[in-house]
């Protein structure tokens, strides 16, 4: 039993070894692109069409990436990642790519951190109707639009709720909209595109996180990101 017991925790180690490694190689790959950033993100697996990832937060000192937390699983999209530049309203994937970490929407009142933040409401709502003049943007109060998501949720998923920010810079209608890293709140824990972490882990984030440092987010394939985006 005793060995039983030591191989399985000999081949986590092992595991867990081999995910951070890639993670710093996925940072490597990409450094051109990672310049401005000290704190990144990387979220990838290795089937583009699992709902499965693995996660790794890494800081850069001295101008070498460092790990800092993770590695974790998370939930992302429920049909995987989108190929580069690939990503559609609806499709139930999560877009490939490098992206700024946004504002952060929290059911509370108070946060021990950095990262600009807002208390939610009932009010609150991001618009996923690609016909509406306010796709992919926050909304507070009354809309026109067709569809909408509710940033206050009767679950915990949306508890911390941080903008990803793609396809926000310019909006394309029909591109995907309310990307977010939030919480996973059931298993499995996949997503209709967004990031989903657990609680513990999305609580070292928010205290964590610096916009001073740029936070950015890498996420897709591995196959995929290890050529460079």
């Amino acid at each position: 039993m005793a060995a039983i017991l030591f191989l399985s925790i000999s081949l986590k180690a092992q595991t867990n070894n081999t995910t951070i490694e890639n993670a710093l190689l996925i940072a490597e790959y990409n450094k051109s692109k990672l310049e401005n950033s000290k704190q990144l993100l990387v979220v990838y697996n290795y089937q583009p069409e699992s709902h499965s990832a693995f996660f790794v937060a890494l800081e850069k000192k001295d101008k070498k990436w460092l790990i800092k937390y993770g590695p974790v699983k998370v939930g992302i999209g429920k049909n995987g990642f989108a190929a580069p530049l690939k990503k559609i309203e609806g499709d139930g994937k999560s877009p490939t790519g490098i992206f700024r970490l946004g504002k952060l929407y929290t059911y509370e009142k108070q946060l021990n951190t950095l990262v600009e933040n807002q208390q939610t409401t009932a009010e609150d709502k991001w618009i996923d109707d690609p016909n509406s003049e306010h796709y992919n943007t926050y909304v507070k109060g009354a809309t026109n639009a067709k569809s909408y998501k509710k940033i206050l949720l009767k679950t915990d998923a949306y508890k911390y709720c941080m903008v990803i920010e793609y396809n926000t810079n310019p909006i394309i209608k029909g591109k995907g909209s309310a990307i977010f890293f939030h919480l996973a709140v059931k298993k499995p824990s996949f997503t209709a595109g967004c990031v989903a972490i657990d609680e513990e882990n999305m609580k070292l984030m928010v205290n964590w996180l610096d916009p001073k440092q740029n936070p950015t987010i890498i996420m897709g394939n591995f196959n995929v990101l290890k050529r460079g985006l």
